[in-house]
């Protein structure tokens, strides 16, 4: 079984990350995010306006103009950006059944995937921006990030490119 973002998801996630770690430094252009972030250039600013939209971004146009966040990185929280991109995390589908999860017998898995899902949506409101911006400037610099994964994950090659942050 898998968990993971579908590609809308992980752009929006990657493009307020992005404004997260220049928070503070003025706008930042729509080509500037895709470049760093590894976004295609042209899919983008759908995402962009869809968090636009979603009150996340602040869009201003013009040749000074560019995205910036509408609130400060510490007052956004993944799970926020992930259901304004994905909608509800939670799962109302039966993992054994199929059908709507509020049929009168319930499954055995019922009890302890409702506890993993709690898990899991606290964990996504726990963690703002602000923590994965430094988390992320930690792996820029080769140092452990911020809440390290558990030693069983995988690292990945770091993807984009990604200057040295000033």
């Amino acid at each position: 079984m898998q968990i993971a973002l579908s590609r809308k998801g992980d752009y929006a996630v990657r493009a307020v990350l992005d404004l997260a770690r220049h928070a503070g430094t003025g706008r930042r252009k729509s080509r500037e995010i895709a470049e760093v972030m590894d976004i295609p250039e042209r899919y983008l600013p759908q995402i962009l306006a869809l968090l636009v939209r979603q009150g996340f971004l602040v869009a201003t146009a013009g040749p000074d103009g560019g995205y910036e966040l509408a609130r400060p990185p510490a007052k956004i929280t993944l799970l926020e950006v992930v259901e304004a991109a994905e909608g509800p995390v939670a799962n109302t589908e039966c993992l054994l059944r199929g059908g709507p999860c509020d049929w009168e017998n319930a499954c055995p898995l019922h009890a302890p995937w409702s506890r993993a899902q709690s898990a899991l949506t606290a964990q996504l409101r726990q963690t703002t921006f602000a923590e994965l911006a430094a988390s992320d400037e930690a792996l820029e610099a080769g140092l452990e990030p911020v809440a390290a994964p558990p030693p069983t994950a995988p690292r990945t090659p770091r993807r984009g490119v990604r200057p040295p942050h000033a």
